[in-house]
């Protein structure tokens, strides 16, 4: 996968308080997960390496409304969330208590994300992105290949990847640094942008869909 600033987008799923936070409505299920994969660390590192050599960033959120609860047909975790008021904002038109609620950015996310360049879709509901906009504002920017993290990974970022690879898109899934003398993900974007890199980002094998990369 060639990495080219002028067609490939950094896609971040969820960077949300409820699924990274210690004050988050979900952390007791994901938080041990966050913390040894070092998630957010690894996420920020992207978000730096993305805004300096002049990638675009997209985030795809998950938002609920007062109205979702009017759903009939509901998975488990959907239902799971609607009770426990994950990803709750007051209205799609009301942001009423969104300021450092679940819904709302992680603060060490919201300088790259709310620094008037960064793409908000709007929500994706349940896991993947048929639901909102993404596919059309990446449309929009001649964006063909991406790199693709977030929350989470067996549910949301899964879903994203399969969807946007059947949309066409070159997907690569950044996975964790599992190693202190391996290449971070974002060291990895920064050297693949550049026409003599030789070593492969961290990303999940896709050989499938025509595209290997190495953990």
């Amino acid at each position: 996968m060639e990495l080219k600033k002028i067609d490939t987008a950094v896609v971040f799923i969820d960077p949300q308080n409820d699924v990274l936070s210690e004050d988050g409505a979900n952390w007791d299920a994901v938080g041990a997960s966050v913390t040894e994969n070092r998630t957010v660390e690894n996420m920020e590192r992207i978000f730096e390496v993305a805004k300096a050599d002049g990638y675009e960033v997209f985030i795809s959120p998950h938002y609920f409304y007062p109205t979702d609860n009017g759903w009939r047909m509901d998975g488990p975790l959907e239902t799971s969330e609607l009770e426990t008021h994950t990803f709750a904002r007051a209205g799609q038109l009301d942001l009423t208590g969104f300021r450092n609620s679940g819904a709302d950015r992680l603060d060490r996310f919201k300088p790259y994300i709310e620094d008037g360049r960064t793409v908000v879709a709007s929500p994706h509901k349940v896991f993947g992105p048929e639901t909102n906009d993404l596919v059309l504002q990446l449309r929009k920017r001649g964006m063909q290949r991406i790199i693709l993290g977030g929350m989470l990974a067996n549910m949301c970022v899964e879903s994203h990847m399969r969807h946007l690879i059947e949309e066409g898109f070159e997907v690569a899934v950044v996975m964790r640094q599992l190693d202190p003398d391996t290449r971070s993900g974002a060291t990895a974007i920064r050297q693949r942008s550049s026409t003599t890199a030789s070593s492969p980002m961290p990303c999940s094998r896709l050989t499938k869909y025509s595209m290997e990369c190495t953990n």
